[in-house]
């Protein structure tokens, strides 16, 4: 057998859930024509461009005209040098990665994600429901202002929120409110009214909604609304009588700026409520959901499964490598994400990694060449390519403006 082509062009998966930006709004539907040639619909949303080999939206390979020809999994799994010996070592003759663009119009769902073995157990008890046995932590990385609630807030914070906002009081019960004195800052105080909350009935849910939203609006009339209760405001005209909408009170309001960061490990609560990110994340798409969404929603897993930490998420800004790239490392071993960035006419060597790396071209035009032979590549916005495990390469902006490029990898720490 002779040797696999160390880089290839990917063509990869979209999807279209509600909550995603419509037509050409949309960086992941701009994204996606320029990958595959299909034309956008104005009409339909574009939430999500998958980059990898997740069962659920795997990537292809093309061949030399750009047409699919293999699925990358299959490509790999014939192919397994191109993952390089410690990886297929530890997690097999898979990208232990998954890949993504996100283009968010509106809310997401309050979810969290199982751990490994959290995993196992959903996984074949719902094999319906949660896909895989894998473990999913993840990050983001703001391409554009970027909003989410992550985490609960301060001990000090659910103090003032159950003192200030009755209609809380009052679902979660006020015997609960007579407790917090002594228990606030407990883990097990906070997992009781978190579970009484979302577990309340949608009649009382409902009626307590409709009376928080009187409210705030009578307030706005005498005091200027607060961010968070803006916030509350606008996820109840996205999903009424959710009560996604009153828990959202119970954790951190967070506003990314373009270039930074934010890592979620398993079992954190979060919800990504609007802007356009780059994500990455070990391969799986478990989500265990329980507000702000029509889909199916498991809240005795979730609010059993939750941490319960307290506190403010730490905020990623990029480690400078060079003048050219910015690396992201979470905390986590299967994946780091870099951010590339060249001027025109700009030549980038890339040392080889010990691991597999994809490549997304988010703005610009160049070419890669790679090999004894110098092969070359040339891509454009939208393009995607797979370069196998220790393979070197160059990058050259072949445009006039900046050539902007994110890459996914396995995190360098598992390699030292």
């Amino acid at each position: 057998m002779g040797s696999p082509e160390p880089v290839v062009r990917l063509r990869c998966a979209v999807k279209n859930y509600e909550w995603g930006k419509l037509g050409e709004e949309s960086r992941v539907a701009r994204l996606a024509e320029k990958n595959s040639g299909e034309e956008v619909d104005p009409a339909r949303p574009y939430a999500e461009f998958w980059m990898g080999t997740h069962p659920s939206g795997p990537s292809y390979v093309a061949n030399g005209l750009g047409d699919a020809v293999l699925p990358l999994k299959d490509w790999i799994a014939k192919n397994p040098r191109v993952l390089g010996e410690k990886v297929v070592e530890l997690w097999g003759r898979d990208l232990p990665f998954l890949f993504k663009v996100l283009s968010v119009a509106k809310a997401l769902s309050i979810q969290a994600h199982p751990d490994k073995k959290l995993a196992e157990i959903l996984h074949k008890n719902r094999p319906d429901l949660y896909k895989d046995e894998n473990h999913k932590p993840e990050m983001a990385i703001a391409v554009t202002e970027f909003k989410a609630l992550c985490g609960f807030v301060t001990a000090e914070e659910i103090k003032d929120v159950i003192n200030n906002v009755p209609e809380i009081s009052e679902l979660i019960g006020y015997e609960e409110e007579y407790s917090l004195e002594k228990s606030s800052s407990s883990k097990a105080y906070l997992q009781s009214i978190f579970t009484k909350l979302m577990s309340a009935t949608q009649e009382s849910i409902s009626f307590s909604i409709q009376n928080l939203k009187s409210r705030l609006s009578s307030e706005s009339k005498m005091r200027s609304l607060t961010e968070k209760e803006q916030l509350i405001l606008l996820l109840e005209k996205q999903y009424p009588d959710d009560v996604g909408v009153i828990s959202a009170y119970f954790f951190n309001y967070i506003k990314l700026n373009p270039g930074e960061g934010l890592y979620i490990d398993a079992n954190e609560p979060h919800a990504y409520l609007y802007g356009e990110c780059i994500e990455c994340m070990a391969t799986s798409d478990n989500v265990v959901r329980a507000g702000l969404t029509p889909k199916y929603r498991d809240v005795p897993t979730l609010c059993s499964m939750l941490t319960y930490k307290q506190g403010f998420p730490e905020i990623l800004k990029g480690v400078k490598v060079n003048k050219n790239i910015l690396k992201y490392t979470p905390p986590f071993d299967e994946f780091e994400v870099d951010r590339v960035s060249m001027e025109s006419k700009e030549v980038l060597a890339f040392n080889a990694a010990p691991g597999p790396s994809i490549f997304l071209v988010m703005a610009g035009n160049g070419s890669v060449v790679f090999g004894y032979e110098s092969n070359e590549i040339v891509f454009n916005e939208g393009d995607v390519f797979f370069v196998g495990a220790n393979i070197e390469i160059s990058l050259m902006n072949e445009g006039e403006e900046e050539l902007v490029l994110f890459r996914a990898g396995v995190n360098q720490r598992f390699f030292n």
